[in-house]
């Protein structure tokens, strides 16, 4: 297909970096955001870019929290979409590369997928399947373009495929900002009567759209919140955290932290502040 110059729409505000559970020192890791455009803020919530140079280190693991949002990833040689992940994303990173993503909303991929999300968590699809030839082309986001200019290309090729937005998609997606943005937002149930709808119905909305159930996308989120307050490098009352993020006590809230990081708060804390006070 031809690839357009128009000059994009400007784009929408990106929401703050969150789930990077451990940081490569600067020099030798790079990430990069760009917002989507406002014709596909509504299907996207943004593109990413991952750079990283390790020639002559050792390898390093680079751990990430889960998002209830697929991701189209593409690397030297592929592209992939990638469903959501239920646990922890661990990816070892070794040599000199980079990988240039699409980070699509809550609900978001569902048009493009055509069956329930939940077929989608924790396998991988390649490109190919949904966007016919037009994938190969994926690959030249990474022929050193910048972000601003991968971003733009990607959303040429996503364009030419787009599916109409459905009413369900976007019901979706408003309902998991209400999760993210809310820490009174507790339980599934909570969600369902802010929403005006069953519990059942909700859990089938999820389900199809998101991939995941509303239960898992509030639990994820408290985590998100858990490890950004330790990030930020302030001291940290884990009883007075537990009851924050809505647990029944502080063991529930280690076990889930656990659970997810495979380490309790109080290790990852102090492993935390051990490497960022050692850059």
């Amino acid at each position: 297909m031809t690839i357009g110059k128009t000059r994009p729409a400007a784009r929408t505000a990106l929401r703050e970096v969150r789930g990077v559970l451990h940081r490569l020192p600067v020099g030798e890791f790079a990430h990069g955001r760009v917002a989507p455009p406002p014709d596909l803020a509504d299907r996207i919530e943004h593109f990413w870019s991952v750079r990283w140079n390790l020639e002559g280190l050792p390898p390093q693991v680079q751990q990430t929290l889960p998002h209830p949002s697929v991701h189209l990833v593409i690397e030297p040689g592929r592209a992939d979409f990638w469903g959501v992940h239920t646990g922890c994303w661990t990816r070892e990173l070794s040599g000199r590369s980079a990988a240039f993503g699409v980070k699509f909303r809550p609900g978001g991929f569902r048009g493009w997928f055509g069956q329930p999300l939940k077929t989608l968590a924790n396998r991988s699809l390649p490109a190919g399947d949904l966007l016919g030839a037009d994938a190969r082309s994926m690959a030249d986001v990474l022929d050193g373009r910048s972000d601003d200019e991968a971003a733009d290309l990607a959303s040429t090729l996503l364009r030419a495929h787009l599916p109409p937005a459905g009413d369900a998609a976007l019901l979706a997606g408003r309902i998991a900002d209400a999760a993210a943005d809310d820490l009174t937002i507790r339980a599934a149930q909570q969600l369902a009567d802010r929403f005006g709808r069953t519990l059942r119905a909700l859990q089938r909305l999820f389900n199809d759209q998101v991939g995941v159930g509303p239960k898992w996308v509030i639990n994820r989120y408290r985590i998100h919140e858990a490890v950004a307050r330790v990030q930020a490098g302030e001291p940290v009352s884990w009883a007075d955290l537990a009851h924050d993020l809505g647990y029944f006590d502080q063991a529930h809230f280690i076990a889930d932290f656990r659970r997810l990081t495979g380490r309790t708060p109080v290790s990852y804390a102090r492993s935390h502040h051990a490497a960022a006070g050692g850059r």
